[in-house]
């Protein structure tokens, strides 16, 4: 059953270098809350014991709704990058801190949705394929991801300057590594769940970005309409 449209209350935008957290929406066992990048999830290892998820398609089901913003949209701020000439050069508009993205149907962009607790205990394979972070234009992209733990995160440099990708993580290892221009791909992974993390960049103040690591498959970031979907959810979710 669809669930009710989510609400967030209005919010002032601060400036580049103080960012605003992500929403953060646990959807599980009917309880939907906000948390801030800076909370996580406690370390869920899988174990020898757990036995190996299995989905029937049969009696699996899903999780919709749209997460709205109320109020006055704020003016996203303008980020000053005149400190590097390459960067600038590559905007012919000042680029925005995505602080808060309403989009035009009044919903929020980059919501991390993702179901909390409520799955049968069991281990969760992750996907082969990496989850990207890019540096493109002196910003990361996408500005909030989600991937598995375990799951390989791959990041690519395609700007003309060093950047310093530094995953202020608190359950997982923090770790903080140089990218020099168009440098061959780095790869890193997350080994335990925690919502979110924050990206920074040492050299650059004005780039952040998050990520949201899950312990299974069901979790999603909202896009331009504000909508998710969870599907192939277990019965009794």
């Amino acid at each position: 059953t669809p669930s009710k449209p989510l609400r967030r209350s209005r919010t002032t935008a601060p400036l580049y270098n103080e960012p605003l957290r992500p929403v953060v929406l646990p959807a599980a066992a009917l309880c939907l809350l906000l948390a801030a990048c800076g909370s996580s999830t406690q370390p869920q290892t899988a174990t020898p014991s757990l036995p190996e998820a299995h989905v029937d398609p049969a009696t699996a089901g899903s999780i919709s709704g749209r997460v709205l913003f109320t109020g006055t949209p704020p003016a996203m701020p303008a980020i000053d990058m005149s400190s590097n000439p390459d960067c600038d050069r590559q905007h012919k508009t000042p680029a925005k801190a995505e602080t808060v993205v309403v989009n035009k149907n009044g919903t929020l962009r980059y919501a991390f949705v993702w179901i909390k607790d409520g799955l049968p205990p069991a281990h969760w394979t992750p996907p082969a394929e990496t989850a990207k972070l890019t540096q493109s234009g002196c910003i990361y992209e996408p500005h909030v991801s989600g991937m598995m733990a375990g799951q390989t995160l791959e990041i690519l440099n395609d700007d003309p300057v060093n950047h310093n990708v530094h995953a202020k993580s608190q359950v997982n290892p923090p770790w903080n590594i140089a990218e020099p221009p168009r440098a061959e791909h780095s790869f890193r992974k997350f080994g335990s769940p925690e919502v979110l993390i924050p990206m920074s960049c040492s050299v650059h103040p004005w780039m952040h970005a998050y990520i949201g690591v899950s312990p299974h498959p069901f979790f999603l970031v909202t896009g331009e309409d504000g909508s998710f979907t969870l599907r192939g959810v277990p019965p009794g979710t």
